[in-house]
């Protein structure tokens, strides 16, 4: 068959622990259906590493895996190269920059930040610490260190009518990277596309 149309698009949802990664991937993903779009995945990158054991060592002090960056890019490549990922993980510096389309920077207030990392039973240091790399920018630096900025969507995510505002937003951005790959694949020359 002849490909007419470019594989779907990747997305990477980033930004401090706490700020609605999981909860903003859950519904995009169940939202993309009503669009039409469902012929996405979405991956909790923490879990596979867990899962799959993508790490070599665990830090006692915060009571997680230390990824293997390696292992994580090898286990991953296949399912990238794909297309229709949804990725959701807090970090991306070391991810190959030719994987993603588009790039979700979730930020939140530290208040909302706060509560929610207390909601998860974390230890007061690892709030501190996670409050103080959103203070200092630490994943929004990574972020457009990083990537294009033209492929990043910096999102707010405080409220869940922020949520919600940003789930349509990206809706409309996958659907327009849709539609600019199918005329993108369509004016490549036949050998490209079969």
């Amino acid at each position: 068959q002849i490909g007419m149309e470019k594989k779907l698009p990747n997305i990477l949802v980033t930004g401090t622990p706490g700020v609605g990664k999981t909860t903003f991937c859950r519904l995009l993903q169940e939202t993309l259906p009503e669009e039409n779009i469902d012929k996405f995945e979405f991956i909790c990158l923490s879990e596979e590493i867990n899962e799959k054991k993508l790490y070599h060592e665990w830090n006692e002090e915060f009571n997680v895996p230390e990824f293997d960056e390696d292992l994580v890019c090898d286990e991953m490549e296949s399912r990238m190269q794909a297309g229709g990922v949804i990725l959701e993980f807090h970090s991306c510096a070391f991810f190959p920059e030719r994987w993603f389309d588009i790039i979700v920077l979730l930020r939140t207030n530290n208040t909302q930040l706060y509560d929610r990392l207390a909601a998860r039973g974390y230890k007061e240091k690892k709030i501190t610490e996670n409050i103080q790399c959103e203070i200092m920018e630490v994943t929004s630096e990574e972020v457009y260190e990083s990537y294009q900025k033209e492929r990043i969507m910096e999102l707010q995510s405080n409220f869940p009518e922020d949520m919600q505002t940003s789930v349509e937003a990206v809706s409309s951005r996958i659907k327009t990277t849709i539609s600019e790959n199918l005329v993108t694949n369509k004016n490549l020359p036949l050998e490209m596309t079969e």
